[in-house]
């Protein structure tokens, strides 16, 4: 039924995959399934927000963060299972949805953020924005 699910991270709130993760892996093991694990660097689409940070800021946080995910990955998920590791940039719901039609995944595994954060508010509430705009099914696990 499925053969490639995506599940986005954020790697410093558990929460966002501390309840997805386990259904996901059973997904990928019952169908065999390979798993495709997204973090996503927000786009400061402001250039006076832009401004503040270094001119190598992105090409660094790219570089922490697929070291992040490498660690994520080894720690988290079983080596039968096939993973792909997946860093973009943009918005998160929108990077979500359009990582989701690149790598054609046939699910969207991701978490409810339940309780407000300081992520929540900058972040926004995307597992409802990735509902409403995705073109294929998605799972929000609580």
């Amino acid at each position: 039924m499925y053969n490639k699910i995506l599940m986005p991270v954020v790697l410093s709130e558990p929460n966002s995959w501390k309840r997805a993760l386990p259904v996901a892996l059973n997904l990928c093991k019952t169908y065999d399934a390979s798993l495709h694990v997204l973090t996503v660097i927000p786009d400061f689409s402001m250039p006076m927000v832009g401004s503040f940070f270094p001119k190598d800021f992105s090409s660094k946080a790219h570089a922490l963060l697929k070291e992040e995910l490498k660690k994520f990955v080894k720690e988290n998920i079983p080596e039968e299972i096939k993973v792909q590791r997946i860093v973009a940039d943009g918005s998160p719901w929108e990077t979500i949805v359009t990582i989701a039609k690149e790598i054609d995944a046939d699910l969207i595994v991701m978490a409810a953020h339940n309780k407000r954060k300081f992520a929540d508010y900058v972040l926004g509430p995307n597992s409802a924005h990735v509902v409403k705009h995705s073109n294929i099914s998605v799972m929000v696990v609580r």
